[in-house]
């Protein structure tokens, strides 16, 4: 399961390259260019492709978040693997995931995958709560190979829960009602 980090990565170089790709396209420079004969687009060619290639890569993505949530066995603390989305964040304790100490285990500590809801507290005011999803003992003690899959987890749920943010916005793009003299 090492060479998923790896995937991830290519998966990620994949999507870069076609954002790449897609910034390389010439500069418009008049309104023919844009709409030959100004004619009104319509609401059908404002909607996005349901197979759009993103959308591979997250199925893809999906895969593998499941293959981990079950081989960490985070199903015992949250048995409805779509309601692992509702919590805000996730996060891992006693491995570095920021670019300067991007998996060093810090020793003396120990491994949990925390998940990162809010809730209200008795006045009313919304509180963050960490949730352990996963407990994997001493950081000493872990092995290389689960060490890479629980932070290809917490790469993997980030990941999804970016594409849902995107998929938010993307509905509400379709939704618009555009007037027909508009170019886009």
């Amino acid at each position: 399961m090492s060479s998923s980090l790896d995937k991830l990565k290519a998966l990620s170089s994949r999507l870069e390259d076609k954002l790449i790709e897609k910034e390389k396209t010439p500069v418009v420079k008049s309104k023919e260019e844009v709409i030959p004969e100004a004619k009104p687009i319509t609401q059908a060619e404002h909607t996005f492709s349901k197979t759009d290639p993103i959308e591979n890569i997250r199925e893809e993505n999906l895969k593998y978040l499941k293959v981990l949530y079950e081989k960490l066995k985070i199903y015992e603390k949250s048995p409805d693997f779509d309601k692992i989305f509702m919590y805000k964040a996730m996060n891992l304790s006693g491995i570095g995931l920021k670019e300067e100490d991007f998996g060093e285990v810090r020793e003396g500590k120990y491994i949990q995958i925390i998940a990162i809801t809010y809730e209200p507290d008795k006045n009313g005011k919304k509180k963050a709560k960490n949730i352990s999803l996963g407990y994997f003992g001493k950081a000493e003690a872990l092995a290389a190979a689960l060490k890479n899959e629980i932070i290809e987890f917490i790469l993997r749920w980030r990941y999804e829960k970016a594409f849902q943010n995107v998929e938010h916005y993307r509905e509400f793009i379709d939704k618009l009602k555009r007037p027909k003299d508009a170019l886009f």
